[in-house]
């Protein structure tokens, strides 16, 4: 787990001040690498490499990077490459390792299969190789983003680093993407390969990028794909988990340094933490946030049933306003930008606590995406089951889970009642993309403070149903698979950002072990009646494990997510502060925000919801990034101490 930074000349010529250029994006990325720092260039100076380095696998010198082969190939990695030790074995012969690194066995890798090396990679990773031979930059981004990758050509310099801040110094100026901004406003999040940054692009998540002859070619080596099995039964698909499962484990904790867990007291972290314990006793320290000043905020005795399945010691963070008021801006700036709800806030307080404690930390994203365990999927499911048993094809394989099954399971939604109410507001039994569209919308209740007609929302929807509706993916109708594909593809990515930034802005590696592709591509052909049967959500991971997770974590039904006291923060000691925040919103005219109707309407409400949030983050984005863009082109005009 690194920080990497890198640049080359498309038309092969010398880079002007190339030490300085690395230097200063080496700085952003310091504190993705605090254990040490290197460059590398090639001889005619139109390459150069930069990189941070946290020490987990061969913490040695010899595991320090840009990393040279004697052919003159060289690379800058960032992530974990879990099969490391079998690629090793795989490729000794004919290549003479000096390191014991997962690093030198991408760069063997590449050695030996070209691009096709990504095939044999298993992990997280992001990636530049400069073949010498070749004259080309092979990049590579893992298959779900859980590593970042972005990049922009700034007159004829193609730069691309582990974070858009290392990226800023190098733009002519700082401006928001029209294209992005209309999507964060739509979902908080964005869902193409454009960044709020103008200029600045995300290399999507299993995808690759070579710069060759002075063209930029992004193309992708994997996808995902639901075609659903019917061949086996319900006892086949959860032994099956539970082996594909603890294969994945067993590989998460390969490292030189000690591993803890985050547990929310969800089932998925809690799985996470319980598996890493029963597969090495040394793996029991796990990490909670709670906040204790309003009821309803503490989910830390869950967690502690989960630490005592693991036959642990829980660490808990206890995250008050006062913590929100310090280091709000911190995590804004961490995040490069403003992204998936207010969740990122009190990762970054646990985040803090267990760097005190462990250089990597297992987490449990990526199993309610590909387990399906949003309620949401329930509500949107329900709603096209009672239409499609009035119209009298609900039999027709696209509603497996039926009308008659899901009844019983309704409780399920008895705490989402607002939801429900927002989102048969405006009419029901609509066309499946448009009703999940309008579920995956934030700005329902945002119509006075956005100037919608100045944005291009037929854009944004059109994205969309390109996602939802990609019969390449899903190949066989089914609500469910496409409900699920698309949050794999857009939600999860946008998830996994906070996890690295919240981590790395600690030095702390987080690693998801649900997200190894066999265990995707196995997921992808589970039926629905298996996944969700009678509307049960994320019903086989709770039938495979109900012998090691404790019953209160397994039966729970008001699991929620990472819930932070926004709405009492907001009306109470932190009201000043946020006013004063959208104040300075009004004061500097930002484009497409009417900030009168957001002063009128918090003041009004006195109250949270989602729009608050991200339009706060918004706005402090904008102060972080913008408003500073001075200081960001000064630091190439000047001389940058490394730090």
């Amino acid at each position: 787990m690194c920080g990497i930074a890198g640049l080359i000349h498309l038309d092969g010529g010398p880079v002007a001040d190339m030490s300085r250029r690395l230097r200063v994006m080496n700085q952003l990325i310091a504190h993705r690498g605090p254990d040490g720092a290197g460059t590398w260039q090639t001889p005619e100076q139109h390459v150069g490499f930069a990189h941070r380095r946290l020490s987990i696998i061969d913490l040695s010198s010899a595991g320090a990077q840009p990393m040279e082969a004697q052919s003159g190939d060289c690379i800058i990695h960032n992530g974990e490459v879990y099969n490391f030790v079998e690629l090793r074995e795989q490729l000794a012969q004919g290549w003479t390792f000096r390191s014991k690194t997962d690093t030198e066995a991408v760069l063997a890798a590449y050695d030996r299969w070209g691009e096709d090396c990504l095939e044999h990679l298993i992990g997280m990773f992001a990636f530049a190789i400069w073949d010498q031979r070749r004259q080309r930059l092979f990049c590579a981004r893992d298959r779900f983003g859980i590593k970042p990758f972005y990049y922009t050509t700034v007159d004829g310099i193609f730069y691309f680093a582990s974070e858009a801040k290392a990226l800023l110094p190098s733009l002519p100026e700082i401006a928001t993407d029209e294209s992005a901004l209309a999507e964060y406003l739509t979902f908080q999040y964005c869902i193409g390969e454009n960044t709020l940054f103008r200029g600045i692009k995300e290399l999507s998540p299993g995808h690759m990028l070579v710069v060759e002859d002075g063209k930029v070619k992004v193309r992708r080596y994997w996808d995902v794909r639901y075609e659903v099995d019917e061949d086996h039964s319900p006892a086949w698909f959860e032994k099956r988990l539970r082996g594909i499962l603890d294969d994945s484990m067993r590989m998460h904790l390969r490292s030189d340094v000690p591993v803890g867990a985050y547990v929310s007291g969800g089932i998925d972290s809690s799985l996470m933490g319980v598996l890493a314990a029963r597969h090495d006793g040394a793996n029991r320290l796990a990490f909670n946030g709670r906040f204790t000043e309003y009821p309803g905020y503490d989910e830390s005795g869950y967690a502690r049933l989960a630490a005592d399945a693991m036959g642990g010691e829980l660490h808990v963070a206890d995250i008050g306003h006062e913590d929100f008021r310090r280091h709000i801006g911190d995590v804004i700036y961490h995040l490069d930008f403003p992204i998936a709800g207010p969740g990122s806030f009190p990762q970054f307080m646990v985040s803090k606590l267990a760097s005190e404690h462990v250089r990597v930390v297992l987490g449990g994203q990526g199993g309610d995406e590909i387990f399906g365990g949003y309620a949401r999927y329930l509500l949107a499911y329900f709603e096209q089951s009672i239409k499609a048993a009035i119209d009298g094809n609900y039999k027709n394989g696209n509603f497996i889970v039926t009308i008659e099954s899901i009844v019983p399971n309704l409780g399920l939604l008895r705490e989402y009642k607002p939801l429900m109410r927002e989102f048969w507001r405006d009419g029901l039994f609509g066309p499946m993309d448009e009703r999940y569209f309008r579920l995956a919308n934030r700005a329902n209740d945002m119509q006075e403070e956005i100037a919608w007609d100045e944005l291009n929302m037929a854009s944004v929807f059109g994205t969309f149903q390109g996602i939802f509706n990609n019969e390449a993916n899903v190949r066989k109708q089914s609500y469910f698979d496409a409900m699920t594909h698309f949050d794999f593809k857009c939600l999860l990515p946008a998830l996994l950002t906070v996890e690295d930034r919240m981590s790395m802005a600690h030095g702390l590696e987080s690693r998801v072990p649900f997200l190894d592709h066999s265990l995707v591509e196995f997921a992808a052909t589970l039926p629905a009646n298996i996944k969700f049967p009678g509307g049960r959500l994320k019903q086989l991971v709770k039938n495979v494990y109900a012998d090691i997770l404790p019953k209160p974590i397994l039966e729970r039904r008001d699991k929620m997510g990472f819930p932070v006291p926004l709405k009492e923060w907001f009306a109470g000691p932190l009201n000043g502060m946020i006013a004063e925040t959208f104040c300075v919103m009004k004061e500097r005219h930002r484009a497409y925000i009417n900030a009168d109707a957001v002063l009128a309407n918090f003041d009004r409400e006195a109250s949270f919801s989602r729009k608050t949030w991200g339009l706060l983050s918004l706005e402090l984005w904008q102060q972080t990034f913008h408003d500073r863009a001075g200081d960001y082109r000064k630091m190439l005009a000047q001389e940058c101490v490394d730090a």
